[in-house]
């Protein structure tokens, strides 16, 4: 059931996103806001009916309430992220944030959570692999962390363009990438340390495994990594932030995929071996 709802609601974003280079203006932003609120309930309801609620809690607190926090107080004081301020175009606003961007955070956080869980050894049969724990969260939590941060090199310009959100001082700025400080993407990893940080204690030990449960997950960050490279490449006219997105996601989603790669053709394997072989059949050729 869990996977089934999961996918359904993947579909529905993917179709979302496909659509939204064929759309310009309100039509567009309305289908930003709806492509994220997709996200945040595809995330979210992952959560609750793969780990149960105290996960989901742990989720939505985190990233969604400490998502707002952190908007709030930058659209206020400059801090960590540089001096911004959003457009109406996204929705009603709180404290001068709209209210899907705690929503995005969400959205993005926990499939960057989960793939930092899975690089390091938390699926069901690597669990037991080498590494002290201590190396392994440490390395958890600087995947998944660069996995969520490095996103911004792909949003950030894509949302610019569109005028959502404008910065008051926008150097310096990293070559190609007009608009937008350097001091942004470093407060997107400050927060995004403290997020993952502080997921696992309040989610308990069921965030720290993986298992089939969630390839609609693994399934969502990779479609993330591999279609934000495209659509900025070809269809936003978007180059640098393509590239920029693509070196820095691929630190988390290049390991992600050949980790997915070699776990299906080791099933392949183990399921040829285990094919009976046929009377009459010369089993060498």
């Amino acid at each position: 059931m869990t996977r089934r709802i999961s996918w359904a609601l993947l579909a529905v974003l993917v179709l979302a996103q496909i659509c939204y280079p064929l759309t310009t203006g309100d039509t567009r932003a309305g289908l930003t806001v709806a492509t994220v609120v997709l996200g945040w309930l595809l995330s979210v309801g992952h959560a609750l009916l793969s780990r149960g609620p105290r996960v989901a809690a742990a989720l939505v607190a985190v990233a969604t309430g400490g998502g707002f926090a952190i908007e709030a107080i930058g659209v206020a004081t400059g801090v960590p992220f540089g001096s911004y301020d959003y457009s109406g175009e996204l929705g009603p606003k709180l404290a001068g944030v709209p209210l899907i961007i705690p929503l995005a955070w969400t959205w993005m956080a926990w499939p960057a959570w989960l793939a930092g869980v899975r690089l390091t050894g938390g699926g069901s049969t690597t669990s037991t692999s080498g590494g002290s724990t201590v190396g392994r969260w440490a390395g958890r939590i600087a995947l998944a962390t660069v996995g969520l941060a490095a996103w911004d090199l792909f949003l950030d310009p894509q949302m610019v363009a569109e005028g959502y959100w404008v910065w008051r001082d926008a150097t310096p700025a990293l070559p190609g990438l007009p608009g937008i400080p350097v001091s942004n993407y470093l407060g997107w990893l400050l927060f995004a340390v403290l997020m993952m940080s502080a997921l696992r204690p309040l989610a308990g030990p069921a965030a720290e495994r993986t298992d089939r449960r969630d390839h609609p997950m693994t399934a969502l960050y990779l479609w993330t990594y591999f279609s934000s490279i495209l659509a900025h490449a070809v269809f936003l006219d978007l180059p640098a932030s393509a590239l920029w997105g693509a070196a820095g996601m691929s630190v988390t989603a290049i390991p992600l995929a050949v980790t997915v790669l070699r776990a299906r053709r080791a099933r392949e394997t183990r399921q040829e071996d285990h094919q009976p072989h046929r009377p009459g059949v010369d089993a060498t050729r």
